[in-house]
């Protein structure tokens, strides 16, 4: 954990920077990815199968591990969120094998992709995009784990934990981690695209799922705190409050943050602290990686004055 130079509301702010994992530029991608492999290895499989755009973070990190295991990489792309980004030339570099289809065609080409390869012989390992399911959940119920042996070493309490909410197992791994340990704090998920409706629907059914798994009672919708107030016009969408607050915190902190994830979800935090009228509290931020993307919108955060 990093104490943050923000003053905002007398709060005192600190950042858990997951985004410097040692695998792949790190962030919770990488974190799901580590422990799927370890299945992958269990289940003795000769290969693996995601899906995500062409700025995925999550298919840049499973191509990455891949590469090094030599195990071939398939990853199912919509046409519709092709274009060239850092992540999509690594993807490249990385030699996985992407295969385009339309949004609606993503579910179907995943079957016959996976059938076609067991046809052939293989074993694949399938992961859904960005790491959803219960191994993902359990990567950030490790996190939270990790959260707690800080505050224990350092005689901590972190009132609040702000986060990036995309697909939902980050957070519901917080939530689970809290829960477990019987912890009263506010985890906060800063949505990036989704409504509330479904997106929060989603963290919900990701932790009942886990702690199902878990032998334990499920919960109520109440206890996720998801808030789709910063998402704008949705996915990768951002203002111009969101450049000058990444430039800002690499400035004055030197923490490279992007326009998609973790800067929308910084700016996101900024905001809620000021309308909810957040005050005298010590509040974690998770860096939740994307730094590749940073660099894709170097040229417009740095026109910023």
């Amino acid at each position: 954990m990093h104490k943050l130079s923000l003053e905002l509301n007398n709060n005192n702010f600190y950042i858990k920077r997951d985004d410097l994992l040692p695998v792949s530029f790190g962030g919770n991608k990488a974190r799901k990815a580590i422990l799927f492999f370890k299945d992958l290895e269990n289940k003795k499989a000769d290969c693996v199968v995601t899906y995500g755009s062409s700025s995925s973070n999550h298919c840049r990190v499973i191509a990455n591990i891949a590469a090094a295991k030599d195990l071939p990489c398939y990853i199912i792309s919509p046409n519709e969120e092709n274009h060239h980004t850092s992540n999509s030339k690594m993807i490249k570099l990385f030699n996985a094998t992407v295969i385009q289809c339309p949004i609606n065609e993503v579910g179907m080409t995943i079957e016959n992709h996976l059938l076609e390869l067991r046809r052939k012989d293989y074993k694949p390992y399938f992961i859904q995009g960005g790491g959803h399911g219960n191994i993902g959940t359990q990567a950030y119920v490790d996190a939270y784990e990790e959260i707690l042996d800080y505050e224990e070493a350092f005689g901590q309490y972190f009132d609040y934990i702000f986060h990036t909410s995309g697909t939902g197992t980050t957070q519901a791994g917080l939530i689970c981690g809290n829960l477990l340990n019987g912890d009263k704090r506010s985890i906060v998920g800063i949505s990036i695209a989704r409504k509330l409706e479904y997106g929060g629907q989603v963290v919900l059914d990701s932790v009942n799922s886990y702690l199902k798994s878990h032998g334990k009672s499920i919960v109520k919708p109440e206890k996720v705190c998801f808030t789709d107030d910063y998402i704008l016009d949705g996915y990768s969408t951002y203002n111009e409050e969101i450049l000058i607050t990444i430039k800002d915190v690499l400035t004055k902190d030197g923490i490279p943050m992007d326009t998609t994830y973790t800067g929308k979800a910084f700016w996101g935090m900024k905001e809620y602290i000021k309308t909810n009228k957040i005050d005298r509290k010590k509040i974690l931020f998770i860096h939740t990686g994307g730094t590749p993307l940073f660099f894709d919108s170097l040229e417009e955060i740095n026109s910023e004055k």
